[in-house]
């Protein structure tokens, strides 16, 4: 038996209900439990809490951020979906042999890394 096991990964943001429709509408991720200052979402095995960040802290600068890696079918209509609910394109889409990739910043500057294999 495993002395550890995997429970989610943390994001701070200062709108935490608009974070949460930002993954539920733009990923398709399952939000299991969203209040002003918490939420609880799901996308298969990967679970992604949202916590209000401290208002003395500043989530993200356009400097480094963990990047959370999604695969899609559709890199074009991902990155419309994402742009229309406040994310930027961080960069171009590449076009790679193994397919395209291409980064965003999300809501509080977060980076999501897309990758729609060829």
């Amino acid at each position: 038996m495993a002395t550890a096991s995997f429970r989610w990964i943390l994001q701070l943001h200062k709108d935490v209900p608009k974070a949460a429709r930002f993954y539920a509408q733009g990923l398709d991720f399952s939000v299991n439990v969203v209040t002003l200052r918490w939420a609880e979402l799901q996308s298969g095995p990967l679970k992604l809490a949202l916590m209000q960040s401290p208002s003395d802290i500043v989530v993200s600068e356009k400097g480094y951020s963990s990047l959370l890696s999604f695969t899609v079918t559709d890199i074009n209509t991902t990155i419309s979906k994402l742009m229309e609910l406040g994310a930027e394109l961080d960069g171009s889409i590449k076009y790679e042999v193994h397919g395209k990739v291409a980064s965003v910043r999300c809501l509080d500057g977060h980076v999501l890394g897309l990758y729609e294999p060829s």
